[in-house]
């Protein structure tokens, strides 16, 4: 067994995003999984954005973003003030869309549904880049 590790730079900008990057773990993976399988693990190392296994482009991403401002209103409510207002739920979101995922790997490729991407979810407007470790154990 083998752990190759890379980190992988996102820039989500000033809005809330969901971010598929579906693409860069399967170029992770041709470059480290040789045809192999394994798992890989995705994890955001920020206190403030997550990972989410979704269907984007068909409306699912903007739902997402939609249901974290019902479930996550930014105003007053919150404890943590720092940073633009309503900053305090960008802190909770870890907690409802988990800042990692492990996926199944197999024939060297990630072993996603037919309508599953990789995604980065981030309502933080205050921090526009981001970090991904991507580590593929195979």
């Amino acid at each position: 067994m083998t752990f190759r590790t890379h980190l992988l730079e996102i820039t989500t900008g000033s809005r809330e995003t969901v971010a598929d990057f579906t693409a860069d773990c399967a170029a992770y993976l041709r470059e480290v999984a040789d045809g192999g399988d394994g798992l890989l693990n995705v994890f955001v190392p920020h206190a403030t954005a997550g990972v989410a296994i979704l269907e984007t482009g068909a409306g699912s991403d903007t739902d997402l973003l939609a249901t974290l401002r019902d479930l996550l209103p930014a105003d007053d409510r919150w404890r943590h003030r720092h940073g633009s207002p309503g900053h305090g739920r960008d802190h909770v979101l870890p907690a409802i869309v988990a800042p990692h995922a492990t996926l199944p790997v197999i024939g060297g490729e990630l072993a996603l549904g037919t309508w599953q991407s990789v995604c980065l979810v981030d309502t933080n407007k205050d921090n526009p880049y981001r970090q991904v470790r991507l580590s593929f154990l195979g």
